[in-house]
């Protein structure tokens, strides 16, 4: 890595450090703890369930100009694009709407921002069978990766280019780049013990974007066109990265129970679930749900079988007792009548005071969790 790559890690290091106070702020942000497994109570708000049909409803209606904005990230040509004033005059219009509304009404300009990142699944979809697929995620820090114009880069979720480097994603080395509209934008998840990147999402193939397709078409786009490029999956001097596609699987209770059940060549970190129906959207959404496997029974009311993926850490058997008693004191304040009560149980934000996973903070373990916790 480049001494500006290393000064790269550094900075995003730091900008995560001060980002996570603002995170536990947000909709049941993976930066804190499960709600569910957490022992505050959230706040005022529309519940989870309300804001996903409110999302798949927005991005019926509204009609953003990928074409351009995947040659802007291609080519890091941001000329034309509005002024900063004009982004704020826009922004006030629509202040009453949560930021994770709004996030589809405009386009993050430059390279921060781009990736489409998950909230907890905290409110189960009743569809939940039918429309929602899961990925298993491994150990890893997430990056927005660009292959364009002969080089391949990496950035950080804040914007950060950590690395540079050829590869043989089509417009990822000179061999390959016969022409500027041969580019690739890919949501991966970096594994530096096993130098690969494993490819999460894509939003771009071959300067063709996907960003406004449905999810079940990108991953099948996605998994159709990694098996054409030869040698992608292996480490080369041409190719110095692993590039490997994640399979997704149903949701029904069989599958996921078999899910569970498998052995990855990977450290599994946690699940992602997908809303078949979503496009590429960058930023937060709870159109994507984000469960540690030990979770699973608790929150889907799922018989799993005993692995070591469902094996509980030694933390979880207090935050189900921080479960029994939320909703005990939910059930009392419901029967006295309290309405500030029932408002927070139905509603899918949360402010949490401090990342309540009790793990000793010098541990190498704790660490481990709270790193992972910011990343996803």
């Amino acid at each position: 890595m480049t001494p500006g790559g290393r000064a790269g890690v550094a900075m995003e290091e730091l900008s995560a450090a001060l980002a996570a106070g603002v995170a536990l702020a947000a909709p049941n942000s993976p930066a804190a703890p499960h709600p569910r497994l957490a022992a505050y109570k959230p706040r005022g708000g529309p519940g989870q369930a309300e804001r996903r049909q409110r999302l798949l409803r927005l991005q019926r209606e509204r009609r953003l100009d990928y074409v351009n904005h995947a040659r802007r990230l291609a080519e890091d040509d941001w000329a034309g694009v509005e002024s900063d004033g004009e982004e704020k005059e826009e922004g006030e219009d629509g202040e009453e709407e949560e930021m994770d509304v709004d996030a589809g009404k405009k386009l993050p300009k430059r390279y921060a921002n781009q990736l489409m990142l998950s909230e907890w699944l905290v409110d189960v979809p009743l569809d939940l069978e039918q429309e929602w697929v899961v990925v298993v995620c491994p150990v890893g820090k997430r990056a927005l990766v660009v292959a364009s114009r002969g080089t391949t880069a990496a950035y950080t979720k804040s914007g950060f280019c950590v690395n540079r480097f050829p590869s043989l994603l089509p417009g990822g080395n000179r061999h390959n780049s016969t022409s500027e509209k041969v580019y690739c934008i890919l949501d991966c998840i970096y594994n530096e013990v096993k130098q690969t990147y494993y490819i999460l999402d894509v939003m771009c193939w071959r300067g063709h974007p996907v960003y406004d397709c449905q999810t079940d078409f990108r991953f099948f786009w996605l998994s159709s066109k990694i098996q054409e490029e030869e040698g992608l999956g292996e480490k080369s001097r041409i190719n110095p990265f692993k590039f490997v596609g994640l399979q997704n699987f149903p949701c029904t209770s069989d599958s996921l129970c078999k899910v569970l059940a498998m052995d990855f060549p990977f450290e599994v970190d946690g699940l992602l679930f997908y809303h078949k129906q979503t496009h590429y959207t960058p930023g937060s959404t709870p159109l994507v749900g984000w469960l540690r496997p030990y979770m699973v029974p608790e929150i889907l009311g799922l018989a799993v079988p005993a692995t070591a993926l469902t094996a509980k850490p030694d933390y979880a058997g207090r935050q189900l007792q921080q479960i029994i008693e939320s909703k005990k004191s939910k059930k009392l304040a419901g029967e006295k009548g309290q309405p500030s009560s029932a408002a927070a149980a139905r509603n899918g934000h949360y402010e949490l005071e401090h990342l309540s996973t009790p793990q000793p903070a010098n541990s190498l373990e704790g660490q481990d969790e709270a790193v992972s916790q910011i990343e996803n």
